[in-house]
């Protein structure tokens, strides 16, 4: 429930407006032309994934918390839905996965368990629920159980069929399942071991499963023959091996290798990660190096992606990712060593990745000459000049390919993500025909790319959004994003959570406000020395800075009052957001704060391993000075925090510790929590929620 403050009442609110009214002074609308709900409303796609020997796509579409299955074939690709959940249930569908032959798709249903084993219900339902593999048949819609799913951990939800179609096999509680996918008989245990054991890879013959076990400070890349229920290993040694993919002839087995992590570390200084490509022989085992990054910084493992891409496409070439010349890109290497080609040369980011039918040429979404939004490319694997596939004003990213042609998923500024088959001619729209008539596409506005600079120098990227027709000075508000190896972009966005973000950011638009969201550092697609800063996160928060600049950025616009500037965010974005009322409440004037972190000491344990480090104590105190914590006696302006109390993402202790220190400082504060609702809500009633409370906090405190 919103508690609100005593201190901040409505009818003050309600005099100053009567009196300027009466005085005919210029006041903002409050009512935007369209509601939450119809913004919020489109239907979501995820997951979009092609057969890989018919022409059929399948998606998941997000509909107001509604979560289905959908297809679509060629020729036409007229969309059809193939589930029928009806209820906004909080039952996510993370993971899709479909036979080679189209006929049958393979999903995940559910979340994973947290500390306490327990999937999340933010119903508060008394039945407790579990995390599920499906299987669907993609022709009549009927569908079967296959068996439970409880892997343990944010992303882990991965369902490998085998190459016929006829067998899935994922991670259930740190060990391998497998069941066929006719259900023809029950699932079961695939391994016994110690570890965590995941990311499946079939041979291809079927007859045998890499996969990777990790043991913690070291991990393993083993082998089960199926014939023989055996499990082997692949050179193990003390370091981490991951990421097994196997050659098309199945002779080979490429992984990645880096070192074992090492105890009693210094934790202040940032960490160079050096890794390596390895190749194994499938029947000896025997594994030997081809390629070693170097060991400056920009040669540390490529984590800049979600999945790290890594590709086996060819019998004597191996495909992977890079940071070595400071930006993400695609390389190839022979299998018989020697310098790596560089395919993705410039001066921007590739980001999703997909091999092409015949395995020839990669797919892939990049930010190359149009640094604030994605668009399609296809390159060959042994090098060539890229190709565009998509150009303009557009948003582009997951590329399949399908029957010869690409699928993809895509958005504008002002159309929300849909599927689209990319075309000679442009972009052809799947599924035209779910977009709600009530989206209020004509009533959005095209945010404006704006640059500005930290007062360090270092350039920082924002999208603005101006409410139409404004002339005279107003409120204004900053947005910060999670992550934060995160970038908003000038239109909706790829992932469901910033999607939402983006499309409450053109509502406040709607209500008035000038909005600035702000790509702070510590972001994706700027390079690796924008996205790895020194003296950011709890080793500093440089990034506040940009915050900051931000600030002073809207402050020099003639359509803003530079005492009626508030701002919000998630995540991280909710951790900047209360930076800003801790230390610059004489620049924010309020701000709204979703499950933010506010205390890095206590959650430092969670990114790092502090066991033994000889800085331990010093970085506790780093972090905490770091921290909004640490400046509550200076935070006086109010602040809305909004939380979900199952989040497996930030600890809501973050957010019952602020309350303490903030109702102790007399800072005027409300709240508004959901229990049992997880970080990334589950309920798109609990975002419709939380985005209308947010925008009656700012209209009571700005305006």
């Amino acid at each position: 429930m919103i508690k609100r403050d005593s201190n901040f009442s409505r009818p003050f609110g309600l005099y100053v407006f009567l009196l300027a009214t009466c005085l005919s002074l210029p006041m903002l609308a409050t009512a935007a032309s369209y509601t939450i709900e119809q913004v919020l409303g489109s239907p979501f796609p995820s997951n979009l994934v092609a057969a890989a020997h018919s022409g059929r796509i399948a998606w998941v579409f997000d509909a107001k918390g509604v979560r289905n299955l959908w297809i679509a074939d060629a020729p036409r690709f007229e969309a059809h839905q193939i589930t029928h959940y009806t209820d906004d249930d909080g039952q996510a569908i993370p993971a899709l996965s479909i036979t080679p032959d189209g006929r049958k798709l393979v999903y995940v249903r559910g979340t994973e368990v947290n500390d306490e084993g327990r999937v999340a219900d933010p119903t508060s339902d008394v039945t407790q629920r579990k995390e599920q593999v499906w299987v669907v048949d993609a022709d009549n819609g009927s569908s079967r159980l296959l068996g439970e799913m409880d892997c343990g951990g944010e992303g882990c939800e991965h369902v490998e069929l085998s190459p016929d179609g006829q067998f899935a096999v994922w991670n259930t509680r740190k060990q391998l399942w497998i069941a066929p996918v006719s259900g023809a008989t029950e699932s079961h245990k695939l391994t016994d071991l110690r570890g965590n054991n995941g990311d499946p890879h079939w041979s291809p013959d079927g007859r045998h499963i890499a996969f990777t076990s990790d043991r913690g400070d070291h991990g393993f890349i083993a082998v089960h023959d199926l014939s023989q229920d055996k499990v082997r290993y692949l050179g193990p040694t003390a370091d981490r091996d991951s990421m097994p993919r196997w050659s098309p002839d199945g002779k080979q087995i490429a992984f990645m290798r880096r070192e074992g992590k090492a105890q009693k570390v210094p934790l202040l200084p940032l960490e160079i990660t050096p890794w390596s490509i390895w190749i194994a022989d499938s029947s000896s085992l025997a594994a030997h190096q081809i390629w070693h990054s170097g060991n400056q910084a920009n040669d540390s493992f490529p984590d800049m992606t979600e999945s790290t891409p890594f590709y086996f496409p060819a019998n004597n070439r191996i495909v992977f990712t890079s940071e070595q010349d400071g930006r993400n890109h695609l390389y190839s290497i022979a299998t018989s060593g020697g310098s790596p080609t560089l395919l993705t040369a410039g001066d921007f980011d590739v980001e999703d990745t997909s091999m092409s039918g015949d395995n020839s040429s990669i797919l892939y979404s990049s930010n190359q000459e149009d640094v604030d939004r994605r668009h399609i490319w296809r390159v060959g694997i042994g090098g060539g000049k890229p190709q565009a596939l998509t150009k303009g004003d557009t948003i582009e990213w997951t590329p399949v390919e399908v029957n010869g042609e690409t699928a993809c998923l895509g958005a504008t500024a002002t159309s929300p993500a849909m599927p689209y088959l990319i075309t000679s001619t442009g972009r052809q729209m799947v599924a035209a025909s779910v977009l709600r008539s009530d989206f209020p596409s004509q009533q959005l506005v095209v945010p404006k790319q704006v640059t500005f600079r930290s007062d360090d120098g270092l350039e920082i990227h924002g999208q603005l959004f101006s409410p139409a027709g404004r002339t005279a000075r107003g409120p204004a508000l900053i947005f910060t994003h999670g992550g934060p190896p995160r970038q908003m972009m000038l239109g909706f966005h790829y992932m469901y959570y910033y999607h939402n973000a983006y499309a409450m950011n053109q509502y406040l638009a709607s209500l008035g406000y000038v909005v600035l969201s702000v790509n702070y550092r510590l972001g994706i697609m700027y390079g690796r020395a924008f996205r790895v800063p020194e003296n950011s996160g709890w080793r500093g928060a440089a990034e506040y800075k940009d915050v900051v600049a931000g600030a002073k950025y809207l402050q020099s616009l003639p359509t803003v009052d530079a005492k009626r500037i508030g701002l919000w965010g998630g995540s991280y974005g909710g951790f900047l957001t209360a930076m800003g009322l801790a230390h610059n409440s004489d620049i924010f004037a309020a701000g709204v704060d979703m499950h933010g972190v506010h205390d890095w000491s206590l959650f430092l344990p969670h990114w790092e391993a502090v066991t033994g480090a000889p800085d331990l104590t010093e970085a506790k105190e780093v972090a905490f000075d770091s921290s909004p914590d640490s400046a509550v006696a200076s935070w006086k302006s109010p602040v809305l925090l909004i939380h979900g109390d199952d989040d497996r993402n930030v600890p809501f202790n973050q957010t019952v510790d602020l309350v303490q220190r903030l109702r102790k400082n007399n800072v005027p504060f409300e709240e508004l929590i959901f229990p049992d609702e997880i970080h990334d809500f589950l309920l798109w009633r609990s975002w419709v929620r939380a985005y209308e409370a947010e925008a009656d906090f700012f209209n009571r405190k700005l305006k």
